[in-house]
């Protein structure tokens, strides 16, 4: 951090801006640039706010007097196989739930104590066939139940769900504690840009897809937003970060328009997944192609964003380390460096991608058809274009962002200015 008393003593960029100094018409583009794509991003993100226009609620998600689900934590206490048809099934009650009337088919039962709601402290009976797909409820679990009103207005409960805030909430607080420990106040901001990223997710991005906007502007909106939070915010304000910001939002333009040219020229639909068949069956003023495009650009940050980041660092670092190396020099050492990450990081790219798609390639696979028919139907076929989009944005943002990187890392004539003398070398390699 100590700086040289030559003439380029004052460029001041410290441990985070890059170990070299950058000549002002270099800085000046750059900030030009990412000042002027904010200015673009904020006024994008104002003209595609969602209205607050009010959505009816999808059938599958409606309770029977057509309101939003409403759900209440609950534990089972006991549990038995016995007959079905209790009248105290689904009702709350105290005590002992009521025999079944005459002889009905056995049912695994459950007594479950509601702990929230306007019954809490009551009892309720969960009746359950065995067979695929029933939960398979123990003593001592905690659950979430469905509160609605029947017909006559009496309140009847119903099995939703495991309750999962608990041991979510404890890995998640293992997971940043090990980020936090491992990175420290980098680690820190890193998380607090994840949350920026979720709040933009929420707060616009899934309202404006609901309001009917178009779903690239909205994506690229989105992402460029998030782009510009995690990393400034994990890797500081200067113009290391700043070249990988520039590459990595070049990159997302990419892969925005090679989404839209795979989607059309392969014409995949997004309905074979039953989320997208229940969008458009029930709020079909949303594009599930729309859907599919936001999923590939947003889906492709991740990657982009590691790539970017450490190009631009082993470029500066590069720079650093050899100060009479020119720009041709850095920018070939910094590509080895890059075709290692771009080999390792796609097959972490398709495989991950092929790890969601197991439950389906197992279906496939008991049911007698051709491995063509497999690879080149919509729900396969999705996944390997999502990969091979976000591949070959992948494959571009390297040199790319290395070419950025090299640019501001050693500016023009800085060999002959900045170099009096070998005492010079590796002075700011930190």
């Amino acid at each position: 951090m100590t700086s040289d008393p030559g003439p380029h003593s004052g460029h001041g960029h410290g441990h985070f801006s890059g170990p070299t100094p950058v000549g002002p018409i270099a800085a000046r583009v750059v900030v030009g640039l990412l000042v002027a794509i904010a200015i673009a991003v904020l006024a994008g993100a104002a003209f595609l706010w969602p209205s607050r226009a009010h959505i009816e609620i999808p059938l599958p998600f409606q309770t029977a007097g057509g309101g939003a689900v409403t759900t209440e934590a609950g534990t089972i206490i006991a549990q038995d196989l016995a007959p079905c048809g209790s009248p105290s099934a689904g009702r709350a009650f105290t005590g002992d739930p009521a025999p079944p009337p005459g002889n009905a088919y056995e049912c695994r039962r459950s007594i479950v104590t509601i702990e929230s709601g306007p019954n809490q402290g009551t009892r309720t009976l969960l009746e359950i066939v065995p067979g695929p797909g029933q939960p398979d409820l123990r003593v001592g679990e905690k659950v979430r139940l469905v509160r609605q009103t029947d017909s006559s207005g009496a309140t009847i409960y119903s099995f939703n769900d495991y309750s999962r805030a608990l041991p979510l909430g404890l890995i998640v607080a293992a997971f940043a504690v090990a980020i936090v420990a491992v990175a420290r106040w980098r680690g820190l901001r890193a998380l607090l840009g994840l949350g920026i990223a979720f709040g933009v997710l929420v707060v616009f991005t899934l309202p404006a897809l609901l309001d009917g906007k178009p779903a690239m502007p909205v994506a690229l909106v989105s992402g460029a937003a998030i782009l510009y939070a995690v990393l400034y915010l994990a890797h500081g304000v200067n113009l290391r970060t700043s070249s990988a910001l520039l590459g990595t939002l070049a990159s997302m333009v990419v892969a925005a328009v090679l989404s839209v040219v795979a989607i059309r020229m392969t014409h995949l639909t997004g309905l074979s997944e039953q989320q997208n068949a229940d969008v458009q069956a029930y709020i079909q003023h949303v594009s599930i192609t729309g859907l599919l495009l936001a999923g590939f650009i947003i889906g492709s940050l991740g990657v982009l964003n590691d790539v970017t980041i450490t190009q631009a660092s082993a470029a500066f670092e590069l720079a650093a380390i050899d100060e009479t190396a020119t720009r041709r020099t850095v920018f070939a050492s910094a590509m080895r460096v890059g075709r290692d990450h771009i080999a390792s990081t796609v097959y972490t790219l398709v495989l991950a991608y092929a790890g969601g798609a197991l439950p389906l390639l197992l279906l496939f696979s008991v049911a007698g058809g051709s491995i063509g028919d497999v690879l080149t139907g919509d729900a396969v076929a999705i996944e390997i274009v999502r990969a091979s989009v976000g591949g070959i944005a992948l494959a571009l943002s390297v040199p790319l962002t290395t070419a950025i990187a090299a640019l501001l890392a050693r500016p023009p004539a800085y060999r002959s200015a900045a170099v009096p003398g070998p005492r010079r070398s590796g002075r700011h390699a930190r």
